[in-house]
């Protein structure tokens, strides 16, 4: 097995862009804390991305849309704590960047500055393009998501692949050409057919990072619970487990407890 330990400075927006030219594939995991941020990062991650999937992941909503402005600023600065060379990406949660290009980028200073991030990343397409222009004018660097939008369930009303139509892979073509021509930095594709990410990932100079898109994009971020084997009760196809933390966690609990029933801990060694 290899493992990654190579001691290497800040990663920042413009590595990433060079990482695509020089054909090295960017690593993504998400984080919520402190604790699991630096870990990840020592072990040497490019890029930690705080994911409005605390929304489930750590409160345990059923869907991405509760998560507040205020909420995804904590779960942030605790990121940000805890990483010292990965670039850190925070998601602008559900209503933040939906249309009102001032409310925007007021949300998106805000997230800045009170977390320390190094970039933002917003769902959507042509929809919000003055939304992300006026984001990225002021200078905060900013990441697309485009394909399946988990922040869109409602319209969707479905989990399923999104681009296997004509029409729909159409219009995700021309809006990940337009996020590039706007300035992002780089294209999340999700659940997307590998085939359409593959030729989107050619076709543009800006690194994509894909979940559910095959081998063929820039980057692959998975979430760091379902990669961890911590939540063992999602399992799609794309999801590949390197750990089963889930019973790990919980022989060790049952260990524990097993213990203070028995008054095996503390003992004397622990006591002061």
């Amino acid at each position: 097995m290899s493992i990654h330990t190579e001691d290497r400075k800040k990663v920042t927006t413009l590595q990433l862009k060079k990482m695509k030219q020089k054909g090295e594939k960017i690593s993504v995991l998400t984080a919520y804390d402190y604790t699991t941020a630096r870990i990840i990062d020592e072990a040497g991650i490019d890029m930690v991305l705080v994911g409005d999937s605390a929304s489930n992941t750590m409160v345990g909503n059923p869907t991405t849309l509760s998560i507040t402005l205020d909420q995804m600023i904590y779960y942030a600065k605790s990121v940000v704590n805890g990483t010292k060379r990965a670039l850190v990406v925070v998601d602008m949660p559900f209503g933040t960047v939906s249309g009102n290009p001032l409310k925007s980028l007021e949300a998106a200073i805000r997230m800045v500055q009170e977390t320390g991030v190094d970039a933002i990343k917003v769902e959507g397409g042509a929809e919000i393009k003055e939304d992300v222009k006026k984001i990225i004018d002021a200078g905060i660097p900013v990441m697309a998501h485009l394909g399946l939008m988990p922040q869109s369930i409602n319209k969707y009303g479905t989990y399923a692949i999104r681009g296997k139509e004509e029409a729909e892979a159409k219009k995700l073509f021309e809006d990940c050409l337009l996020m590039e021509e706007l300035g992002a930095f780089g294209i999340l594709l999700e659940k997307i057919p590998a085939k359409l990410a593959t030729e989107i990932s050619e076709k543009i100079r800006i690194p994509t990072i894909g979940i559910g898109a095959g081998s063929g994009t820039d980057g692959q971020v998975l979430v760091i619970q379902d990669v961890m084997g911590m939540n063992n009760g999602f399992s799609p196809k794309f999801l590949r487990r390197y750990a089963d933390l889930h019973t790990i966690m919980k022989e060790a609990t049952q260990h524990y407890i097993a213990d203070v029933k028995a008054r095996n801990f503390p003992n004397e060694n622990e006591s002061y």
